[in-house]
């Protein structure tokens, strides 16, 4: 091997010096100006140079001076030699002075850029950590924001994506201007980067909620929680990550890696379906979904009431004024929402209510409760259940689940359409469904948008129609065929004189208002009930327990049934007497919805939950009660 020259050893090592960044560099500098300085100094002394027999030092001194400032040398005397040597100190330090600048310019840049990036590790505990960055991050982002209001000392949100800090920042400002009492931290890095991970710090954050990116989300999210579940650095008390699965067979991968910690993953594709498939058959549902889920009206709290141990859930009904009883958690945690009336309340349980407040959540001590028996309606006969028909159109990956859910709710003999033009659609349907019980589906290939196809199909001879967003578009190109597939919908409606309802899937909450130029009975938001979800359970753990009984097909349900069946219409009557009429039939009532408000957003589309149980409300015909039942 040849062995290397000076030159190359001197350039070898000069490389490795100077990539040490804007410190070498003024090291470096600052040796080149001594070096300059102290040979001249030197010279001027062996050549008995100087003007005044100054001595080295101060001939050093005047070096300095000539090169911190070229300006000095204008007032020199002395013999030629000493001259020429202050005029080379000088343009030296006309070198080394540009040279610092450009120095410290380029040092201010790299650190203005660095903060840029977002690289600076987050030093807060008791935050709120989300990491990635999707489109649900602002609905997640205004619910925490209204949830912190009621922190005197404020709170902290903290967002790690793979994205500029500086867009991320500006992006969450222009879709929420006020922040409130809340301060918002963005950082740039990758979720499953052990040590982009630890710039959040995710050791100390109260909560962590993990967004679903990329073209596997699911994948994403898993490995995101064994960074921080299996990260070498984690903390001994147990981490609190809430997330979103598309697929039920990663679930269980998800539980798994987060064993010993509190990881609820929501399974979205069959919520939504589920909500899809309940709001088909009774308009509204998902309002209801999204009063119970929102921070800004009323919340689910727990509280223990040691003076209604060993009273019955339905005598607890009727004992609160301001918030509304909902269920029981067991001792053991179990969760029973909308258990048998006589059900005894046993020392440790806890209802679980819809209040403003937690404080909210008290007895109304009365010792007598204003019902009104006249007004309560006799427990009227079922009436028996008779086949449907859906009608589903368009196609997305909640589809086939939505068919599966329905055949849970509708009597034998009963039938589903399926238009869409995705190619081979009918086979996909049979493999995931295979044999169905209730229903049979048939699939027919089309244009939703076309006019024709919808008078040909016979939309008023459906009992629903549900309309779904392409997944597989862009949600403004999505959301726009499905916005002109509704507006022709409501105009064949108004057409016909037979009642079918229109329920609609939108991926964009903005796209909502322009919808209701359609006056669509329901609207399902996807991305938006998730996020809220997701806020919720950031917030309080407790609540996973309480939604998945609200979304499981088994047992109690929401639903809103007709307020005649339980009161009389026309006449004022209160809260209470309603909460007594659905109690008769082993229901709990929420609230009720007015079908007069039902196309006001101002006034949540006309739904009322946890209503005052005092105040006087003219109920008609049309308007419906929300409850808790088996059916």
């Amino acid at each position: 091997m040849k062995t290397p020259t000076f030159r190359q050893r001197f350039q070898y090592w000069f490389d490795n010096f100077m990539s040490r960044g804007t410190p070498a560099m003024l090291i470096g500098l600052f040796i080149v100006s001594a070096l300059i300085i102290f040979l001249a100094a030197a010279l001027v002394k062996v050549t008995g140079s100087a003007p005044n027999d100054e001595s080295f030092l101060q001939v050093a001194w005047m070096g300095l001076l000539r090169t911190l400032d070229s300006g000095t040398m204008g007032g020199d005397t002395g013999n030629p030699f000493f001259l020429f040597l202050m005029l080379v100190v000088t343009f030296g330090g006309v070198f080394v002075v540009s040279a610092l600048i450009g120095i410290i310019n380029n040092g201010l840049e790299d650190k203005l850029d660095e903060l840029r990036k977002g690289r600076s590790a987050v030093l807060e505990n008791d935050h709120t950590l989300i990491l990635g960055w999707n489109p649900q991050i602002f609905n997640i982002i205004s619910e925490l924001v209204t949830a912190n209001e009621s922190r005197k000392s404020g709170a902290v949100i903290v967002v790690l994506a793979d994205q500029d800090k500086v867009e991320m920042e500006d992006a969450i400002r222009e879709r929420l201007p006020d922040s409130k009492n809340t301060k918002i931290i963005c950082r740039s890095g990758s979720p499953i980067d052990l040590t982009d991970l630890e710039i959040a710090s995710p050791h100390t954050a109260r909560s962590i909620i993990i967004l679903p990116e990329g073209a596997d989300p699911d994948t994403h999210v898993v490995k995101s929680v064994l960074a921080i579940t299996n990260n070498p650095n984690r903390r001994e008390k147990p981490y609190h990550i809430v997330t979103q699965i598309r697929e039920p067979k990663n679930l269980d991968v998800v539980r798994m890696v987060g064993a010993k910690d509190v990881v609820q993953p929501i399974l979205t594709n069959e919520l939504i379906a589920r909500v899809v498939a309940q709001t088909s058959r009774q308009s509204g549902l998902s309002l209801v979904y999204t009063e119970l889920m929102n921070f800004g009206g009323d919340e689910i709290y727990f509280k223990q009431e040691p003076t209604l141990s060993g009273k019955t859930y339905g005598e607890a009904l009727l004992a609160y004024e301001t918030s509304t009883v909902m269920g029981i958690r067991k001792a053991d945690g179990t969760i029973a929402m909308n258990p048998p009336m006589d059900s005894r309340i046993e020392p440790g349980d806890q209802f679980f209510a819809l209040a403003e407040d937690d404080d909210k959540v008290q007895l109304s001590g009365l010792s007598r409760v204003p019902l009104d028996e006249s007004l309560i309606q006799s427990n009227r006969q079922a009436t028996k259940p008779k086949p449907e028909k859906a009608l589903i159109l368009g196609w997305n990956r909640s589809g086939a689940t939505i068919i599966r859910e329905l055949d849970n709710y509708v009597t034998k003999g009963s039938q589903v359409t399926v238009v869409s033009d995705i190619y081979n659609l009918d086979k996909q349907i049979k493999l995931a469904n295979g044999k169905l019980a209730n229903q049979k589906v048939a699939v027919l290939e089309g244009d939703i948008r076309d006019r024709g196809l919808l008078e040909k199909l016979g939309a008023p001879d459906y009992d629903h129609v549900i309309v779904l967003a392409y997944s597989h578009l862009e949600p403004q190109e999505a959301d726009a065929i499905t916005l002109v597939s509704l507006l022709h919908l409501r105009d064949i409606a108004e057409k016909d004189e037979t009642p079918f309802s229109i329920v609609s899937e939108m991926l964009d909450l903005r796209n909502r208002e322009l919808a209701e130029a359609a006056r669509v009975d329901d609207f399902i938001v996807s991305e938006h009930l998730i996020s809220l979800m997701m806020a919720q359970l950031s917030e309080n753990a407790e609540l996973m327990g309480v939604f998945a009984d609200i979304f499981d097909p088994e047992g109690a349900e929401i639903y809103l049934k007709p307020m005649g069946d339980y009161v009389a219409a026309g006449q004022a009557i209160n809260f209470y007497t309603v909460t007594e009429a659905a109690r008769r039939r082993g229901e709990t009532a929420l609230g009720y919805r007015l079908m007069s408000e039902s196309h006001d957003a101002e006034k949540a589309y006309g739904v009322h939950t946890n209503p005052k149980k005092s105040e006087k409300v003219i109920f008609t015909p049309e308007d419906k009660i929300i409850v808790i039942a088996e059916e």
